[in-house]
């Protein structure tokens, strides 16, 4: 299932604490590899320019942006409405002279923006493009480069399977309650009749496609009805609810180029856990 339908309000707030986890890297290294990059990255984009984030999230980066840049307008972009009205409303307290524009929508597809007042920077944070088939991603960053000519992106780079196991199989069981509120918000809002505890979480690195997989697997023989259809699960019969993306820098700079970008930097963490990429249009 394409992951964006993990983010109603309440999966929103579970992410929010799966970015909180000791075993879950990925926030914490690029926010180190932002710090640490902040005025070479700010020379890349640009200052006064008009920053769009997608998939906004809770924000949590963005905040050494706006600092370093002091852009003309902040455009975050987010499909769940409470996480963009959130972020919204803490980056208006935090920095009162900006302007903030929160669209609604779904970055996958074309959205509509209002006119620029300045060039455009796309910050792309979080691994977020890891979500992403190659295909999908090609596609997002073809339609991306129309928007804007320069990009940010965050890639979750490939590393010791062990670290991804236990960043996707937290010992708290978030990252489970965050897989299973999915069956939470089909029952609400499609009117199905799953039952939560008859399937388990299990996330799993596919070294061979070079991802992390996430299932909901059934723990029964069972039946569930969604709307007027109906679906048999056997026993060790799963949903796949996510894709996880690792790339090399190499890889990642292909994909770019294929998609009519050159990559003429990328910054990373200390660690080599997380690389923020530098994109601009060929």
């Amino acid at each position: 299932m394409p992951p964006k339908y993990f983010y109603d309000d309440a999966g929103s707030r579970l992410f929010e604490r799966i970015c909180r986890l000791p075993e879950y890297y990925l926030t914490r290294a690029e926010l180190a590899l932002t710090r640490r990059h902040i005025a070479a990255i700010a020379r890349f984009a640009g200052k006064g320019c008009e920053l769009i984030e997608y998939g906004s999230g809770e924000s949590l980066k963005t905040p050494l942006l706006i600092r370093a840049l002091r852009p003309a307008a902040y455009l975050p972009v987010d499909i769940s409405r409470a996480a963009l009205r959130g972020a919204a409303e803490r980056l208006g307290r935090a920095f009162p002279w900006l302007d903030i524009v929160p669209v609604h929508g779904d970055f996958l597809r074309p959205i509509e923006l209002p006119r620029p007042r300045a060039p455009r920077v796309v910050y792309f944070p979080g691994s977020t493009i890891g979500n992403l088939t190659p295909e999908e991603a090609h596609a997002f960053l073809s339609m991306t480069r129309g928007q804007a000519a320069r990009m940010l992106v965050g890639v979750d780079l490939r590393k010791d399977a062990n670290v991804l196991h236990a960043a996707y199989n937290d010992s708290r069981g978030v990252t489970a309650k965050f897989n299973l509120n999915l069956l939470e918000r089909i029952n609400r809002e499609l009117g199905a009749d799953f039952v939560p505890r008859r399937f388990s979480h299990y996330a799993f690195y596919n070294a061979a496609a070079g991802r992390i997989e996430m299932h909901l697997i059934s723990l029964a023989r069972q039946s569930v009805r969604i709307g007027r259809h109906r679906f048999d699960f056997e026993p060790g019969e799963s949903i796949h609810t996510e894709n996880s993306y690792k790339h090399s820098i190499d890889g990642f700079r292909r994909l770019a180029a294929q998609a009519g970008y050159a990559a003429p930097k990328a910054w990373t963490d200390r660690k080599g856990l997380f690389a923020l990429h530098a994109l601009k249009a060929a």
